[in-house]
């Protein structure tokens, strides 16, 4: 007896990474925006598209296309946070929605239809909910994943048995759309690739080969897709009990509405879930994640893992999801307490992750190449032994935010956390160094003398111009009370130099100061040395590697 396929209902707000980029930085709307990776648009609007921009340019590439073009940095934790908003307005019309990735719902459909009378009737529903929240959205309701995904992008309702129809023009790219993590679109990829240059072009000449053959020759990712493209449901129909329900809890105390707090009892939670699912040796469809407030209240919100065995999941894509969700409920609470919202959600007392449809891992293994040795995890366990006695601040690593300066440019972070810098990198920074960046920022900058070919030291006119070109760099060497910041006098030859680059800050205060960067590149390596106008000195202020 064959299976009958689940009707499935996917909500998508399309070009949603775009949509969350233009709220969270106040961008104007009505202009052509896109979102980018450093090098390339991973997003783009609509209003860009009419005029030539496709993702996947390069920055410089679309800026050309389209000079209006407002370019806006990735971001996936604040696309997570600020959809919470859409997954709420969607439970307001049918229970238990599932997050696959920001701007991508799966909703309950069958229960739903009925409990609207009609399929039609539901997701309009669906759709005017989501309006009332302010965005725009689209449903789609077909036999199996794949189905309801294209149908959303076409905001099309497909009909019962229809599904293999309406999938099989499409071409084998489309697959892409049933990937959403990194490492399964870069493996859908591989297949996609290797399929077309197979001659198996459209979606249909690959369901009308034989599964057995399909697996054979293609493997799981080769039986994944094939269950996709005939309107099934990623997984096949499990003919054993399931094995029971994971769950991981923290009791925090006092309650907290500190995001930072949280996220560090998040992360404990995270790593115990998923050691009781690797001493399971399973892996799991579905995280639940509930917050306990202060006030008894229950938040809760299901998270999909992943869409065809191909999960990767670590405890750092738990701690993601979790912070996210996290910091959405957290943000509303503090609305809460303005008069915004239910005045219930306070603090969070209790934290419970649910790992369901725990299933055995089976092919799902870590990666052959770069996985973690047993040196990496004995010491992530010492720094999160001493995070734990010290607090969340006691153990900083450094990250990337922009400024002019070097010392600017370095943001400190709580080790573990992935907190928004203060300042965008991605903003102009007129007087900023160019790159490459030096990979060491010297903490206290070491005082050095530049010198001539005679041996002259040379100097900066008011003009920013050099004296003479530097021969060699002297370091008349320094003591410490750390003997390892003492430094012993030596000199070095300059083989090449770049520069000079003045900065001038707050020039208009009595704060202000300005200074002039020069690259050298030395026979003993290569820094960067800053000329400080107002002392008419030398410091020796990063190394390059």
């Amino acid at each position: 007896m064959s299976r009958v396929a689940t009707r499935t209902a996917v909500l998508w707000v399309p070009d949603w990474p775009v949509v969350a980029a233009i709220q969270h930085e106040g961008a104007p709307p009505h202009l052509p925006a896109a979102v980018h990776d450093g090098r390339r648009l991973v997003a783009v609007s609509a209003v860009a598209r009419a005029q030539g921009v496709r993702r996947g340019m390069r920055r410089r590439h679309a800026q050309g296309t389209c000079p209006e073009l407002v370019l806006l940095p990735e971001d996936e934790g604040r696309d997570a946070v600020l959809f919470e908003t859409v997954a709420q307005a969607a439970e307001q019309v049918v229970p238990g929605v599932e997050v696959v990735r920001p701007g991508l719902l799966l909703v309950p459909a069958d229960g739903a239809a009925r409990f609207h009378g009609s399929t039609e009737a539901f997701g309009a529903a669906l759709v005017g909910a989501v309006a009332r929240a302010g965005h725009e959205s689209q449903v789609g309701v077909a036999d199996g994943l794949l189905a309801a995904l294209l149908a959303a992008r076409e905001h099309r309702l497909v009909p019962p048995g229809g599904s293999a129809d309406f999938l099989a023009p499409y071409p084998v790219s489309a697959l892409v759309h049933a990937a959403h993590d990194p490492r399964t679109l870069t493996a859908t990829a591989e297949l996609v690739d290797l399929l077309t240059r197979l001659g198996l072009r459209t979606l249909g000449a690959l369901a009308a080969l034989p599964a057995a053959d399909v697996a054979t020759r293609f493997g799981e990712l080769g039986a994944w897709a094939h269950r996709l493209v005939r309107g099934q449901d990623p997984r096949p129909p499990v003919r054993r009990r399931p094995e029971p329900d994971l769950e991981a809890s923290h009791e925090i105390d006092p309650p907290t509405a500190r995001l930072d707090v949280a996220t560090f009892a998040a992360r404990r939670v995270a790593e115990e879930l998923h050691a009781k699912l690797l001493a399971r040796g399973a892996t799991c469809g579905r995280l639940e994640i509930t917050a306990v407030t202060e006030h008894g209240s229950e938040l809760s919100r299901t998270w999909r893992t992943d869409l065809g065995g191909l999960g990767g999941l670590t405890a750092a894509r738990i701690t993601d999801r979790v912070r996210w969700q996290l910091e959405g409920w957290l943000d509303r609470a503090a609305s809460a307490r303005h008069g915004d919202q239910d005045p219930e959600r306070g603090a969070v007392a209790r934290l419970v992750v649910l790992a369901r449809e725990v299933v055995p891992a089976g092919a799902e293994q870590g990666r052959l190449w770069g996985g973690a040795s047993g040196n990496d995890v004995r010491a992530h366990r010492a720094l999160e032994r001493v995070q734990g006695l010290l607090g969340a601040h006691g153990v900083l690593t450094a990250a990337l935010q922009g400024g002019r300066d070097v010392h600017d440019q370095v943001h400190l972070v709580p080790w573990g956390a992935q907190q928004r810098a203060e300042r965008s990198a991605h903003a102009p920074w007129p007087g900023r160094l160019p790159s490459p960046a030096p990979a060491t920022v010297l903490p206290e900058p070491q005082p050095v003398l530049v010198l001539d070919a005679a041996g002259c030291p040379v100097t900066l006119d008011g003009r920013w111009a050099l004296s003479a070109d530097p021969a060699r760099v002297h370091w008349p060497g320094t003591t410490h009370r750390d003997p390892a910041r003492a430094v012993e006098p030596h000199e070095a030859t300059v083989l090449s130099w770049a520069g000079p680059w003045p900065l001038a800050q707050r020039w208009w205060t009595s704060e202000g100061r300005t200074v002039v960067h020069l690259q050298a590149a030395l026979d003993d390596g290569a820094v960067l040395l800053e000329w400080d106008a107002a002392a008419r000195t030398w410091v020796c202020e990063a190394r390059y590697d």
